[in-house]
């Protein structure tokens, strides 16, 4: 067991930026990104002893990452909402100058749908049709169809 948790702490701090890569991506607050950074660290443990090559982890990692960043999208979005403001508000700070490349590519990504923005974070990590397609669970030439069309709308979204 002892030889498990050291080989897992391992991946996990070499591949760590993984994870906030994916949080990134998918969520905008703080709070949202350490709860979910949370929930992929406990996936990825619950599923490391069935991992097979523990050698290139980081197919493995995305694919995690990104399964359970779409389940927590997806249970929030099923949450109720009240009438009643709550008696605080949370303000939190940007985290980058919103003028940047950087961050005009990123409000562009949170407007995909959660598939689209898997695939265009993949194909920004430099992941093959093929990896991508293993991953997200399509085929290889609709990854290439939805990498073409998304580079389209993202190019128009930067340009205006």
């Amino acid at each position: 067991m002892k030889n498990l948790q050291k080989e897992f702490l391992k991946i996990l701090t070499d591949y760590q930026g993984i994870i906030h890569k994916v949080n990134l991506a998918y969520f905008r607050s703080n709070m949202d990104k350490q709860d979910n950074f949370q929930e992929i660290v406990y996936q990825l443990w619950r599923t490391f002893p069935t991992l097979i090559n523990k050698e290139k982890p980081a197919s493995w990692i995305y694919a995690v990452a990104i399964n359970t960043s779409i389940s927590k999208i997806r249970k929030d979005s099923k949450l109720k909402f009240y009438d009643v403001v709550p008696d605080f508000t949370v303000v939190e700070p940007h985290e980058y100058d919103e003028n940047t490349n950087y961050s005009k590519l990123m409000n562009a990504l949170y407007k995909l749908n959660e598939i689209d923005k898997s695939i265009m974070l993949l194909y920004l990590e430099e992941f093959s049709y093929e990896e991508i397609a293993k991953i997200v669970g399509i085929s290889v030439s609709c990854v290439g169809v939805k990498i073409y069309r998304l580079k389209d709308q993202l190019q128009k979204q930067l340009n205006r």
